[in-house]
């Protein structure tokens, strides 16, 4: 089952995909976020109605990234062996991790945005994990049962603004620069998320192409490690790192600029489409 965020008609709102567009399930349960309907106990009720008419075509609604309002996104870095060779850095025997905010995170068909400050701007695509359940100091061996779903991510980088100093968060945090989407697709329908291929092209050109069994921290050993420090809730994010490929470490180096287009796909799931767009010096 696919679930997606979005916007028709002035309301925002969130829905079930179909073959034949959208089922708007914020219509139909009290629950008003997809954050908060995962959190409902009400997802199997929405299995249900699969076979509804679509009340609107999918390409017909602006799209919010899948969760729109996470209480957090933990993101992983340097998390696969040949991302960590192309860096020149040493592994960690302990996940990398930093933070996004959700102000920072576009949907499906939406511009990343490359910042007027930097030509410095970066792809990075990932497998990103939705978590379905309120837990704390999950095992490993229990870290898939509270898995909500999977969907693509664009944890694209402000490169020149990462290197500012040791901490990766001013590179990661510009408005508009992680893409999340276009969809989440339940578990049921991946029951091993080290089984996916994940492949990045920019304007159509293959930039990344990696299967999520070369992750150095699998996704349950995430969750146990992440859920250690603090409760994880429905809805959160954890963005599992980025293959090798970027663009920071090519000769020269390829970066996304303006009339670019990104696309992130991973089997299973589908294709993260973002056009890119450059932001206007403009006065606060």
């Amino acid at each position: 089952m696919k679930l997606c965020s979005f916007h028709a008609q002035g309301q925002a709102s969130y829905g079930l995909v179909t073959e034949t567009g959208i089922v708007d399930l914020g219509a139909r349960f009290a629950a008003p976020t997809l954050r908060d309907f995962l959190a409902s106990g009400d997802i199997a009720r929405a299995r249900a109605l699969t076979s509804e008419p679509a009340d609107f075509d999918f390409d017909a609604v602006t799209h919010d990234p899948v969760i729109p309002n996470p209480d957090k996104i933990i993101c992983v870095g340097l998390n696969y062996s040949d991302h960590i060779k192309e860096t020149g850095r040493d592994a960690s025997p302990y996940p990398v991790l930093f933070a996004r905010f959700p102000g920072s995170q576009i949907g499906q068909g939406q511009p990343l945005i490359k910042p007027h400050e930097s030509d410095e701007f970066d792809f990075e695509g990932e497998l990103a994990v939705i978590i379905g359940k309120t837990c704390r100091r999950v095992s490993e061996a229990d870290g898939l049962d509270v898995v909500a779903g999977y969907a693509c991510y664009n944890d694209a980088s402000v490169r020149d603004w990462q290197r500012h100093t040791h901490q990766l968060l001013p590179g990661k945090v510009f408005a508009g620069t992680g893409a999340f989407g276009p969809w989440m697709v339940t578990a049921d329908e991946i029951p091993d998320p080290s089984a996916l291929h994940l492949q990045t092209r920019l304007n159509g050109q293959v930039v990344q192409d990696a299967t999520t069994d070369l992750l150095i921290s699998s996704v349950p050993r995430l969750i146990a490690y992440c859920s250690t420090m603090l409760p994880l809730l429905p809805g959160d994010v954890i963005v599992t790192g980025t293959p090798g490929g970027v663009g920071a470490r090519r000769t020269p180096p390829l970066w996304m600029m303006g009339g670019d287009t990104c696309e992130v796909e991973i089997s299973g799931i589908g294709v993260l489409r973002n056009g890119v767009k450059n932001e206007a010096a403009a006065p606060f």
